[in-house]
């Protein structure tokens, strides 16, 4: 049976760190918002279809010129970018199976490479199993009081930086989110609450230049890896 494949963007967040004003994922790059950018590489995949959840007040993520627009849905995001990724499975489970995979990647991160993205893809559909893309931790880690004063170093001996996408099956995931809010824990990335429900997770390595766009600074950078990426 063919492998289905759908993504997940939450793209309902307020960016604050970004700007008090300005949504991170609209920002231009090469004539693309950062939007367009993120959804028109994960479009590189086969797949099915790509949510994504946005804001209620949001009218201009429908009015984008994504490539394979017709492979998208809208639905409603949520507080929260965990919110919004439920909703955006709650959607789904309409009209996918619930054995059907699901990536789920943010919004602000435009420079994941299409290579990196079928290394995932084929990780996790092989090992039948949920994975993510992560890089090994480089520097070396402080733990520091609040007022700034080096308490010790901490290993990075077995340390990864979580990246996205993020894949795991439909009912899986949707099962894992429902669970850890129900049990009031603290979800910063769909592997959180897989793993509070016993999941196991693969981590396969991606790359450094797969950026998230957090500060405004960011966008500068991102703009340099895409270019460097396009030559």
């Amino acid at each position: 049976m063919k492998t289905k494949l759908w993504a997940v963007v939450p793209a309902a967040g307020s960016g604050s760190r970004f700007s008090k004003t300005e949504l991170k994922q609209y920002q231009y790059i090469q004539n693309q918002t950062v939007l367009e950018h993120t959804v028109n590489r994960l479009n590189t995949l086969n797949l099915t279809g790509c949510v994504l959840a946005i804001g209620e007040q949001d009218n201009h993520a429908e009015t984008l010129a994504f490539r394979h627009s017709k492979k998208l849905h809208f639905c409603s995001g949520g507080a929260e970018r965990v919110h919004s990724v439920l909703n955006a499975l709650i959607y789904l489970s309409d009209i996918a199976d619930e054995n059907d995979w699901v990536l789920v990647h943010d919004a602000a991160r435009p420079c994941v490479t299409t290579a990196c993205l079928e290394k995932l893809v084929r990780s996790s559909v092989q090992a039948n199993q949920s994975s993510i893309l992560a890089i090994p931790v480089r520097d070396t880690l402080k733990y520091v009081h609040a007022n700034n004063q080096i308490e010790r170093t901490v290993s990075r001996e077995h340390l990864w930086q979580a990246q996205t996408p993020q894949m795991a099956k439909l009912k899986t995931l949707k099962h894992a989110i429902e669970a850890a809010l129900a049990a009031q824990i603290n979800i910063t990335d769909e592997a959180s609450a897989l793993e509070y429900i016993s999941e196991p997770v693969q981590v396969v390595q991606g790359r450094s230049d797969n950026i998230k766009i957090t500060y405004a600074d960011d966008l500068e950078l991102a703009r340099l890896i895409l270019q460097s990426q396009a030559n």
